[in-house]
């Protein structure tokens, strides 16, 4: 046992604060100096992370409070990136389980306290945001503590200990009574209530890669908690494959996180978080030893991917013009290597040459990724998202269900509920919260793409809503998303104001002057359900009489620009989105309209239309 570090992980769900309260923890512990600015949500160091407001990968820091340790992981929130939540349950002794004193527990907060556990690890309640106005902290504290009992906490677990404050003011306390001062008490809670890591200081070296890092100089990393033992700059260790292979190798170095840092070590000691590297090739799960007879770790249940998309090389008419990788080989290698750090993205071949079907949790992993990809040079195509079904022992096809949680405006309740049952969702509950209401209700996976979008429009952007897997069910059968056509191009050019003109009194334009679109692109939105040809390249044909009234440029309605995961939810199957490092588009699959109308009368052929 290592009594001179903590280890501990930050759960909650997405926005109740946890990468706030990491920089607090931080400064607090002396990783700052007094007068040193430091960005907002530092741990958020990707870009995406950053503009989305929300952590996409977990990472790795440590507070050096004195003489002592304590080694925190910064999880995500969204239900989309569970995975990164459940591989790191295996390098900490303990979780701060953070709750906002407004909103109180919501769907991710139910997904993340179950995991950890399962995992039996001691819990500390953070209840944050008591700064918020109407905020109930005794309140939710309760439902915190109802939500342990639900799911079977033992007495320790439920006897957790609370700290009530705010990370964004930079105070916890353990009583609501006492003063705000300063971040001390939860610093001085963790040490406490936090068990030290239960190891081996003595035995032979093991350690479970729980997380893969990239260094430019060495390669790939492997992260993770040195079960027993020590390993030093040198030595030669073991790593034993999931496959059963064993390879062998030696440490070129070690890594340790501090603050915003890391820093090189000679030695990884038990009970410390480190990386290491000196592996030409090493994934996430499998285990590094001095043991040359050894056996694998256990690695942590991943859940299964729900949704399957498609992406493919480009083969619009402008491919190539934009991104620096288009061939389906360096699309393949890109989607491989993810893999590899990213264990709930799975990728395999497609039935066509260059097209690849990946799987994960959710839309929005996947757009996540392809938002990578674009902004890393890459050009692709990719398809709208489809449920992975299963067919259970009676031959029952099965898809997957979600339970939806939504906070709504009183005002906005029934046209809500009217779209859950559009979706072919369940109301399940529903409770009046002061200015709101939370809706529960069951609803197919299928039924939440592009829903979010539609919430939105229904409460004028102030509806809120989370989901959790739950479990797969018979087919809740057809479920219409979107009940509108679209305008597309029948010619390949540069869009002009005098045709956009035209083109607008036909509905919604997704396009406006100059830019550059090719026959089969998606223009514009046709308010009717069928798909209307336009030409928006046509120019106004000149003469030599001067009309009365200028071009009807300023009459432009300014066009619906989609974000990637937006447009990845709007289209239909037979539709894809083109995504490069300077556009996004939407597109048919079949651009030439010939062959779409020849395929679509041999569908309604075979299904006897």
């Amino acid at each position: 046992m290592n009594t001179r570090i903590r280890n501990i992980a930050i759960i909650a769900h997405v926005d109740h604060g946890k990468t706030t309260l990491v920089d607090k923890l931080l400064r607090a512990g002396g990783a700052f100096r007094e007068n040193q600015v430091v960005a907002e949500r530092s741990m958020d160091s990707m870009d995406l992370e950053k503009e989305k407001g929300i952590t996409i990968r977990s990472k790795n820091t440590s507070v050096h409070w004195g003489d002592r340790i304590i080694n925190i992981v910064d999880t995500p929130g969204h239900a989309d990136f569970g995975a990164e939540v459940e591989r790191v349950m295996k390098m900490v002794d303990g979780v701060l389980l953070v709750v906002d004193a407004y909103d109180g527990p919501q769907a991710q907060t139910r997904f993340v306290l179950r995991k950890a556990l399962q995992e039996n690890l001691k819990v500390i309640l953070v209840i944050n945001k008591i700064d918020r106005p109407h905020s109930e902290p005794a309140a939710m504290h309760d439902k915190v503590l109802e939500l342990l009992i639900e799911l079977d906490a033992n007495d320790d677990q439920f006897n957790a200990p609370t700290f009530y404050g705010s990370a964004r003011d930079g105070f916890f306390k353990a009583n609501l009574s006492d003063e705000n001062v300063d971040m001390i008490p939860l610093l001085q809670g963790i040490w406490d209530h936090i068990p030290a890591p239960n190891v081996d200081p003595d035995g032979p070296f093991r350690m479970l890669a729980s997380n893969i890092a990239w260094d430019d100089y060495v390669g790939r990393v492997a992260m993770g908690k040195v079960l027993s033992g020590k390993v030093m700059k040198g030595d030669n260790v073991f790593l034993y494959r999931k496959d059963g292979s064993k390879v062998r190798a030696k440490v070129s170095r070690i890594f340790e996180y501090s603050a915003l840092q890391t820093t090189f070590a000679e030695e990884a000691v038990a009970g410390n978080i480190v990386g290491i590297a000196g592996f030409e090739d090493v994934d996430i799960g499998e285990t590094l030893s001095t043991l040359e007879d050894d056996v694998a770790i256990d690695f942590v249940d991943i859940d299964p991917p729900t949704v399957s998309m498609e992406f493919s090389v480009n083969d619009s008419p402008g491919a190539g013009k934009e991104g620096k990788y288009v061939t389906s080989r360096q699309i393949r290698d890109r989607l491989m290597k993810e893999m590899k750090s990213n264990i709930s993205i799975f990728v395999t071949d497609g039935e066509l040459s260059g097209v690849f079907n990946v799987s994960a949790r959710g839309a929005m992993q996947i757009a996540v990724l392809v938002e990578q990809m674009r902004r890393e040079g890459f050009e692709l195509l990719v398809s709208r998202p489809n449920v992975i079904t299963k067919k259970d022992e009676n031959g029952t096809t099965c898809e997957p269900f979600e339970t939806l949680y939504i906070e709504v405006p009183e005002e906005y309740i029934n046209g809500v509920l009217k779209r859950i049952n559009d979706r072919r969702g369940v109301l399940i509950n529903m409770t009046a919260h002061k200015t709101s209401s939370f809706i529960e209700a069951e609803i197919s996976t299928r039924g939440l793409i592009g829903f979010e979008y539609d919430l939105m429009n229904l409460t004028s952007g102030h509806g809120v809503m989370s989901h959790l897997f739950k479990h797969y069910a018979p087919w809740a059968g057809s479920i219409v998303t979107r009940t509108s056509g679209t305008l597309v191009s029948m010619e390949t050019g540069e869009a002009t104001p005098y045709s956009l003109d035209v083109v607008q009194t036909r509905g919604k334009l997704f396009v406006g002057p100059g830019d550059i679109v090719y026959a089969g692109m998606l223009v514009g939105e046709n308010p009717r359900a069928d798909d209307l040809p336009v030409n928006p390249c046509k120019a106004k044909q000149l003469t030599n009489f001067r009309t009365t009234g200028a071009d009807k440029t300023t009459g432009l309605t300014p066009p619906i620009r989609f974000s990637l995961e937006r447009a990845i939810e709007y289209i239909q199957a037979d539709e894809l989105v083109e995504a490069t490092p300077k556009n996004i588009r939407l597109r048919k699959r079949i651009l030439d309209s010939g062959e779409r109308r020849r395929v679509q009368k041999r569908e309604d052929a075979l299904s006897g239309v």
